[in-house]
């Protein structure tokens, strides 16, 4: 995710989010109540989220149809069916979901009791699930768009449809799931809506099917997906074909009156991802592309294949054209620090944007002669009023109640990029670049942690590292930046006195 500016560009560019309205309460409702001791919502124990995701199985697959009703403030019918490998025994089975109204549950081809507990569905199969088991779960619900005023993920209304956003906590506004970035799972959609739409989603297609006015859209993942990366569009849109290195199909999704307007931006994808593969090696998935919604969210996000930007600031004359060209290897990038290398917990998002935010600024060195020093040098004076606000980069404060996005913060992009920096100038830079290729290839489809990237950088840089990442990760004050003694912090600007007139 970047978070973009709602104006006009401020000289020194800075990753403003805009204001957004408190995500809406629980709204889950149920048609059968489990028997028993009351139900009550469970959590994997991440810090920031604690009540996220759900312990006792393992995810292998998601299966989502979704059927548009043709207006983007009605509910979408949705039968969410989860495969799964049970790594307790349970007699109750806790998803997360918490916008929409639960028609049944199965377990199994059999009816199951479910009632809801905070924003978790609670399933009650009737018979005790035994560890090892692989159990399939089928839930027949709608999924319902919240207000447009409310929109802080989950489903983002467009001007003529719908498109997902949710990062980092509301997968489960949309389906029933394990919202965990530690439980990937393979993901296979289904979506009928009228002719005159197009529905597009993660992966490749597979199918698609005509009958009665209404067209079912199919796609599958061929590689593992958080649920805060699942994507489907829903609108009167064109989509454009191309193919970018090494035969990559590419697809992009545009509104069908702008895609003319849009191309040129379209066009720059193909070198952008040969530019990325000589930084760190063969892109991770089957297919990439950029969806541009006639949206406001106030940010950008990397929906895994298929990255969602506001239309906007493609066709707004205010933004730099290096900026948006950044903007997008931003979101590029995240396809390997993010979505094929996913973070453990909601703690290790450093690795995901610092990286991406390292890239975007290298590219703009590169590309746009913005050179990435001088962009360090000015989050280092920044870097210790970050950490206060936000929290040190590997241990960011949580978001205050109803802004869970507000987590992505300065401490997390231009501070954890200058973690970076300071690592390069630390282990050298032919080391760095090593440890950049290592890391995205042996953590392929995975989700790994801090401690991990501690590891293998101490690896490739011939010693313990553990010391240097403790200051630079979880210190309450910025360590020195090696090889350059004289970067100091710049404090914030005196408050102006308005009783005094120039």
């Amino acid at each position: 995710m970047l978070l973009t500016r709602p104006a006009r560009p401020h000289p020194a560019l800075r990753f403003l989010r805009r204001p957004k309205a408190a995500l809406l309460a629980s709204a889950v409702t149920v048609c059968l109540v489990a028997a028993g001791a009351p139900a009550e919502p469970l959590g994997v124990g991440d810090r920031i989220f604690p009540e996220l995701g759900n312990p006792g199985y393992d995810v292998a697959a998601y299966d989502l149809a979704l059927t548009y009703p043709g207006s983007n403030d009605k509910p979408l019918r949705a039968v969410t069916t989860i495969d799964a490998r049970l790594t307790s025994s349970l007699d109750r089975i806790n998803l997360d979901f918490a916008h929409g109204t639960v028609e049944s549950v199965e377990v199994d081809g059999r009816r199951a009791a479910f009632s809801s507990a905070g924003e978790d569905l609670v399933v009650t199969p009737d018979h005790a699930l035994p560890l090892g088991s692989v159990t399939r779960i089928t839930v027949r619900h709608t999924s319902d768009p919240v207000a447009a005023d409310d929109q802080d993920g989950g489903w983002v209304r467009t001007t003529d449809g719908l498109a997902m956003a949710n990062q980092a906590d509301a997968a489960h506004l949309v389906f029933p799931c394990n919202d965990h970035p530690s439980d990937k799972a393979m993901f296979t959609f289904h979506v009928t809506a009228p002719d005159g739409y197009t529905a597009v989603a993660n992966g490749l297609p597979t199918g698609r099917v005509e009958a009665g006015g209404s067209t079912t859209w199919s796609y599958r993942s061929q590689h593992p997906m958080a649920t805060e990366l699942a994507q489907v569009s829903i609108g009167r849109s064109a989509v454009v074909r191309r193919t970018g290195p090494h035969g990559l199909p590419l697809r992009d999704v545009v509104p069908a009156a702008d895609k003319k307007e849009l191309e040129p931006w379209l066009a720059k994808t193909p070198d952008q991802i040969a530019w990325m593969e000589n930084k760190i090696g063969p892109y991770p998935f089957e297919t990439y592309g950029v969806l541009m919604a006639q949206a406001s969210t106030g940010f950008e996000l990397e929906t895994q294949t298929l990255s969602l930007f506001e239309k906007d600031i493609f066709t707004e004359p205010a933004y730099p054209k290096w900026y948006i060209e950044s903007v997008m290897v931003h979101e590029l990038s995240h396809q390997w620090f993010g979505d094929s290398v996913s973070p453990r917990t909601w703690s290790d998002v450093w690795l995901n944007e610092g990286h991406a935010t390292w890239y975007e600024a290298l590219y703009a060195q590169e590309k746009a002669d913005r050179p990435l020093q001088d962009r360090m040098k000015a989050a280092y004076g920044a870097s210790d009023r970050w950490r206060a606000a936000g929290g040190p980069p590997a241990r960011p404060k949580p978001p205050a109640p109803g802004q869970k996005i507000g987590i992505f913060r300065p401490n997390i992009y231009d501070g954890a990029a200058l973690v970076l920096f300071a690592l390069r100038q630390e282990i050298g830079e032919d080391a760095f670049e090593r440890l950049e290729k290592v890391w995205v290839q042996e953590n392929r489809d995975t989700s790994v942690g801090t401690a991990d990237f501690v590891r293998l950088a101490s690896a490739i840089g011939g010693r313990d590292l553990t010391g240097f990442f403790q200051d630079w990760l979880y210190g309450e004050k910025t360590p020195p930046m090696p090889g350059h003694p004289d970067w100091k912090q710049v404090p914030p600007p005196a408050p102006s006195d308005p009783a005094k007139k120039s």
